[in-house]
């Protein structure tokens, strides 16, 4: 009896404590005493919890967050929010940001993810922060953010935890850790969180002070590793060679060892390559017409002792039209296109509405495989790089199993394939339903495509001593359903040296999971390196150490940037603070460095 009446106390604890979190979530945020509201900002939710029902403008786009939405994401629609990298999110905890993302974001038990892309994602990037807290109207169907001291000063205290964390690893795991620096500015940050509590009105001041040293003593907790490699993935819009030379000598002074560069994109090469005029394509790039800015990289990146890997581009070539210049790969060999199930019969070329409007050629037309084991032999033979990074080595992206019209998103129905499938399987896949018994033999008669062409390549480079890394989707059944992207198989037949999977996302549990999710898969002779998107998302500096310090964490060979366009003196001042150089002299933020102006004047920004 006794246990039963524990079970009912139990139970409507329960019950009370949901009524708590949804009132808190679902009612006006009422501030505390002495708190300060500095910005409230109000927003249109499109949908809660898309499906293809109740969010047709999202259809073709992951995670059914269509242009310009806003989206929010319970458990209700599954563990994660499956959107790709073209928006930003915010991950909430109770009615607390709890930390900012990009994309396709873990989506917390007790709590929920906002996601917004065009003018929503500019909303978020404007109005929330660490530590806002959120309501929703559901009547209404209307977000509401509130910046108040209090997010200030729960930014602070986080940043110092997760300090500590780091500090405390490496004391156990880094043998003469030196954390003198760091435990200097944790002191002074705390000194100014003592100051924002018992100054309201100045506390804005005193809690961004404190943030200002909590991040410093972020940016030096964790400790030169010489052994690993620190890249960067480059695209080439530089014209002249003084210029490369400028970009290299700060790639050295930042302690790059090691550059991606893009070197065949958009279906053309930077140099002037004997094969693309061999198939009558665009010899070069327009842009580098009259000097060969390879060769110039290449020459001098080693007198830096900087390695140069190729950054090639595999199965897509751009998102101009065809039909706008005669030399264009699918212009002069239209049989070479890529094309859905949808448009298999169309005599339009296809192009992926979720990937830029882009064109893809057909993996399993043998030609369209010989041409660019071609190219990348020209590349090896002439300009002996370090190393190939393949990226694009995928079909276009399909939408996910389960969605209605799966099978006609997905791609790879080219007259070449459905003959040789029908030969070899007696039907044509284009009658193919995924609940057939063929549909998993036509599956992988695709992934083989990708994977036998991996093999050639690993062939060619193991022979040249060149190194083969690949731009690879870390989730591993996504890769395969809607990218037919099989690499643990490439990883298990040791056809790859190493992976480097783009983590879309500036929260560090989001990368932490999906580099699990890689560990899972590979075997120990596939290295792995943490290809960071957080720059080009333009997360905050401690995002960036944040994801490092779970690729040390996980003994990962090493780190890439992407990319260097979008790799500003900001990012670049904290990774030589200790990162990746070793370590420099004491910072003192001077006290003029500290905004004046009261949060109080902000302007209150409206609801769309």
């Amino acid at each position: 009896m006794k246990s039963r009446v524990w079970l009912f106390i139990v139970i409507a604890m329960i019950f009370m404590c949901n009524i708590v979190f949804a009132h808190d979530v679902y009612s006006p945020y009422i501030p505390k005493n002495n708190e300060i509201i500095f910005n409230q900002s109000m927003m249109k939710i499109d949908v809660i919890d898309p499906q293809v029902s109740t969010n047709w403008k999202g259809l073709n786009y992951p995670g059914l967050r269509g242009t310009n939405q806003l989206v929010i994401y319970t458990p209700a629609f599954g563990y994660r929010t499956n959107t790709n990298e073209y928006g930003t999110e915010a991950i909430v905890t109770g009615d607390t940001v709890t930390s900012l993302s990009g994309a396709d974001s873990l989506i917390p038990a007790n709590g929920f993810v906002i996601s917004g892309h065009g003018l929503a994602k500019k909303w978020i990037n404007e109005n929330i922060m660490v530590g806002t807290k959120i309501s929703i109207d559901l009547n209404k169907k209307v977000i509401t953010s509130y910046i108040t001291s209090d997010t200030f000063l729960y930014t602070a205290r986080e940043r110092i935890k997760e300090v500590q964390d780091m500090m405390l690893y490496y004391a156990q795991n880094s043998s003469g850790y030196n954390f003198k620096r760091t435990q200097q500015n944790i002191q002074k940050a705390n000194d100014y969180i003592d100051k924002a509590e018992k100054n309201s009105e100045d506390s804005q001041k005193y809690a961004s002070r404190a943030i200002e040293y909590a991040d410093l003593a972020m940016s030096t907790v964790i400790p030169y590793n010489p052994g690993e490699l620190k890249g960067v993935w480059i695209r080439p819009a530089y014209y002249n060679q003084k210029d490369i030379v400028k970009v290299l000598d700060t790639l050295y002074n930042t302690g790059i060892n090691n550059i991606f560069l893009e070197t065949y994109y958009h279906g053309k090469t930077i140099f002037p390559s004997q094969t693309m005029a061999k198939y009558g394509f665009i010899k070069q790039n327009e842009d580098f017409t009259g000097f060969d800015p390879l060769k110039i990289w290449i020459t001098e990146a080693h007198k830096r002792k900087i390695k140069v890997h190729i950054w090639f581009e595999t199965f897509y070539v751009g998102n101009k039209p065809p039909e706008t210049n005669p030399e264009y790969i699918l212009a002069k060999k239209p049989g070479w296109a890529n094309c859905q199930k949808q448009n298999a019969d169309s005599s339009t070329l296809a192009y992926s509405i979720s990937e830029h409007n882009g064109y893809f050629i057909d993996p399993a037309n043998p030609e369209v495989q010989t041409f660019l084991y071609e190219l990348l032999g020209e590349i090896i033979t002439k300009y002996q790089p370090d190393g190939i990074n393949l990226d694009y080595i995928r079909y276009p992206q399909s939408l996910a199993p389960g969605y209605p019209s799966y099978d006609l998103s997905n791609w790879g129905y080219t007259k070449y394939a459905r003959q040789e499938f029908q030969r070899m399987y007696g039907v044509d896949p284009i009658i193919l339903k995924p609940y057939d018994s063929l549909w998993y033999y036509w599956k992988f008669y695709r992934c083989n495509k990708i994977t036998g062409f991996v093999r050639k390549v690993s062939v060619l480079c193991r022979a040249n001593n060149v190194m083969l890394t690949a731009v690879i989707f870390p989730n591993r059944k996504v890769a395969l359903d809607t990218k037919l992207q099989d690499w643990r198989n490439w990883s298990k037949n040791n056809f790859i040296d190493g992976f480097t999977p783009l983590f879309l996302t500036c929260d560090a549990k989001t990368a932490m999971n999906l580099m699990e999710e890689i560990l899972r898969n590979k075997s120990a002779s596939t290295k792995l390196y943490a290809g960071l998107f957080v720059t080009f998302m333009n997360g905050s500096a401690s995002d960036l150490i944040k994801q490092i310090h779970a690729a040390r964490k996980y003994c990962l060979n090493g780190l890439i940037i992407f990319d260097y366009a979008h790799l500003n003196d900001t990012y670049i001042s904290t990774l030589t603070e200790s990162i990746f150089k070793p370590v420099r002299k004491e910072v003192v933020i001077p006290e003029s460095s500290v905004p004046q102006k009261s949060g109080k004047d902000k302007k209150n920004n409206g609801g769309k």
